[in-house]
């Protein structure tokens, strides 16, 4: 029992649009708290900033626009629906996360949330198709959906056969549960946790056995 914290995962997790590593991490507080038996999760911020939406304001970090992995436009703005031949900015998240894995790694699996889900869908589709200069055992989606610009379309050519857990709520608003359904598609044998909430990664007893059971799956792979 003593040997018990040198079992535990190591995640990277990717954050949504308009936010950091660290808004991410403050976010998942109770997620975090719910697995930390399980895992240690580690945040990464993409060096993408995002215009702010109240430019010109002084109101400190609430008015920071924030990070995301890649724009739709060449205008610096993004919407997951969009689509679009840009994809301005992806190369440079690209190569923060491998420099961050470099040099924080390795990680057993990494989580996305919303347009980081969607980042690390292409980074399974890199993984998968060997172009990618690190591996992970598992991926965990939340709120996820399929890029749909025309650069990122070759990674989805293959399925994905590494595990994953897809997490989304039938009431997003941001992400609609129709979006994150679709992505499936692309992954052999996803396992999926749909909760009756909005654009969040749900963290309550009734999501908890299915999250500790995919983890310890996982844990049997390391």
């Amino acid at each position: 029992m003593g040997g018990a914290e040198q079992t535990k995962l190591r995640i990277l997790c990717l954050h949504g649009y308009r936010q950091t590593g660290t808004t991410f991490r403050e976010k998942t507080g109770a997620f975090r708290k719910l697995l930390k038996k399980h895992a240690e999760f580690v945040f990464v911020t993409s060096p993408v900033r995002v215009p702010p939406l109240t430019p010109g304001s002084d109101g400190g970090d609430k008015d920071d626009g924030g990070c995301g992995w890649w724009f739709s436009q060449p205008n610096d703005y993004f919407k997951a629906q969009d689509e679009s031949e840009c994809v301005k900015g992806y190369n440079d998240s690209l190569k923060a996360v491998v420099d961050f894995v470099n040099e924080n790694g390795p990680f057993d699996g990494l989580l996305g949330f919303s347009q980081g889900g969607a980042m690390l869908g292409l980074l399974c589709g890199l993984q998968q198709q060997g172009n990618l200069p690190f591996s992970f055992k598992f991926a965990i989606f939340a709120s996820a959906f399929k890029s749909r610009s025309s650069p990122h379309q070759a990674l989805y050519s293959e399925k994905i056969t590494l595990p994953t857990l897809h997490v989304f709520g039938e009431e997003d608003q941001v992400i609609q549960k129709h979006m994150s359904d679709e992505f499936l598609q692309y992954f052999h044998e996803p396992q999926t946790l749909v909760h009756p909430g909005g654009h969040f990664i749900p963290a309550t007893g009734a999501q908890k056995a299915t999250y500790v059971t995919f983890l310890e799956k996982m844990a049997q792979l390391t």
